[in-house]
């Protein structure tokens, strides 16, 4: 009974903040394991190796009021092997970049939602002009402009590494490894025509670029991560999602030089 509501709730939740399956490993690795950790509104999927989530998953969907609570203050997270302090980034050149937003999370799925966001698990090191620029300019693009035209939306996000694990093992803030890049899939789940869109964006930009100058594919991401997502897609329904970049429907065009909030 017990293992039955547990297994029950699991997939409540992986549903709630998931489509079409949790991301996996494309082949089983200490670097591409990770487990997952659960938080209200969002999922991380956290490696103890890289000290560092491998995708953060959560679901956005069309509000009238996206005011939201008071900024919270950073909180050390319990659940990671390795202890990540608040101040763990002082110093360093690096902001604590949040992985599920603090504005879009706290506007859709509340403040106990909000406070979660602040928790060093959804954090990795980027720099300020990613963090507070290009990045910030897609997350607000993402709340502001695609949730409006679609409804709803599944966004996954997460860091991209090198591909040679020895080339950046001392490479890290404190315990927390430093990404070279970062992603974005931002989905529209319609159930039998699906649209994607994805971004790498590495950490080297300066921070007024076009957003559509880092367009890739879902398979690039997966090639770059070694992270399987989506994978209940049907095999076609996969091929079709998985392999182009396709901005019809998008409108991408009225935010890609949209300037940011800080800029």
């Amino acid at each position: 009974m017990a293992s039955g509501l547990w297994y029950f709730q699991e997939r409540q939740y992986s549903d709630d903040y998931n489509w079409m399956g949790t991301p996996t490993w494309e082949s089983l690795h200490p670097t591409t394991f990770h487990r997952v950790l659960r938080n209200d509104g969002f999922l991380v999927g956290w490696s103890d190796v890289r000290v560092n989530a491998l995708w953060v998953s959560y679901q956005l969907n069309a509000v009238e009021d996206t005011r939201i609570g008071a900024r919270p203050n950073f909180q050390a997270d319990w659940r990671t092997l390795w202890p990540v302090g608040t101040d763990e980034y002082s110093g360093s050149g690096y902001d604590r970049g949040h992985l599920a937003p603090n504005y879009a999370i706290a506007a859709v799925h509340g403040r106990s939602a909000q406070l979660h966001t602040f928790r060093m698990s959804n954090m990795a090191p980027q720099r300020p002009d990613l963090n507070r620029q290009l990045w910030q300019r897609l997350e607000e693009s993402v709340m502001d402009h695609f949730a409006p035209r679609f409804e709803r939306l599944q966004v996954i996000t997460g860091p991209v590494f090198p591909e040679s694990f020895m080339d950046n093992v001392f490479n890290r803030v404190g315990l927390v490894e430093i990404p070279e890049a970062f992603y974005k899939i931002i989905v529209v789940p319609h159930a039998e025509t699906p649209l994607a869109l994805a971004f790498i964006m590495p950490q080297t930009v300066r921070g007024n670029e076009p957003l559509d100058d880092y367009l890739v594919s879902i398979d690039q991401v997966e090639a770059r991560t070694g992270l399987d997502f989506f994978p209940d897609l049907a095999q076609d329904v996969e091929q079709r999602l998985e392999s182009r970049i396709d901005t019809q429907d998008w409108a991408l065009e009225e935010v890609a030089k949209r300037p940011g909030r800080f800029q």
